[in-house]
């Protein structure tokens, strides 16, 4: 249930404001050539590390076991040799392939297209669900990390304590058209202008919204 003192004062036009105009600066990243499953996989290499350390590792893990029924064969030592550059390399290895098997015994190799069973998964939480559901299957979903949760707040399009909170507000506010573009731009406006320690506000087309930037010029 969403608190009214949750929601910023955003009018719609203010969100796709927003959304077109990291448009313009960021070309947004899709996995069409992924398969639901390379997008599981790949979500739960990500979580704690770098993109690039994430590509690097799922780029390794498929070019020696290119299907679930492979990773789910081969030995957790070996996963973890192939993902290490993603960090966590031995937990996610046994996570990968407890999931993989999960697939295969109770979905019929089949990666669910419902949050609802993805979260079922051992280590697979809102954001990890959402990202399949936005990468994998190009269903409306808004998947909130540290960047869509500190953006948003920062932005003033919501007043939240946690990620949970953050999406399940913006859900309310934003329209649908949105919810596909919304993590993928915000990351990259995270990673790159918006940052957790000196945001670049030189470089930002939002500091007319920023309440950190507006703070700090009172």
């Amino acid at each position: 249930m969403v608190d009214k003192s949750q929601i910023g004062d955003y009018t719609t036009d203010d969100m796709y404001f927003i959304v077109d105009s990291l448009e313009e600066i960021f070309t947004r990243r899709t996995f069409e050539d992924s398969t639901p499953y390379e997008v599981l996989v790949r979500t739960i290499l990500s979580q704690r590390t770098r993109d690039e350390n994430t590509d690097k590792a799922t780029e390794n893990l498929f070019s020696v076991y290119h299907t679930m029924e492979e990773v789910a064969d081969a030995p957790v030592e070996e996963i973890a040799k192939l993902v290490k550059q993603a960090g966590f390399y031995n937990v996610k290895a046994a996570r990968i392939k407890e999931v993989s098997n999960i697939l295969l015994e109770e979905y019929e190799g089949i990666v669910p297209d419902t949050i609802d069973e993805l979260i079922k998964l051992p280590g697979v939480g809102r954001k990890t669900a959402n990202c399949v559901l936005v990468f994998g299957f190009q269903k409306d979903a808004i998947p909130v990390d540290v960047h869509v949760h500190r953006i948003s707040n920062r932005l003033g399009l919501v007043h939240t304590k946690e990620p949970e909170e953050t999406e399940q507000v913006l859900r309310q506010i934003l329209p649908q058209d949105l919810w596909l573009p919304l993590n993928d731009l915000m990351v990259q406006f995270g990673q790159n202008i918006c940052k957790p320690i000196n945001p670049q506000h030189d470089e930002c087309p939002f500091t007319e919204y920023c309440l950190e930037y507006l703070e700090g010029i009172e």
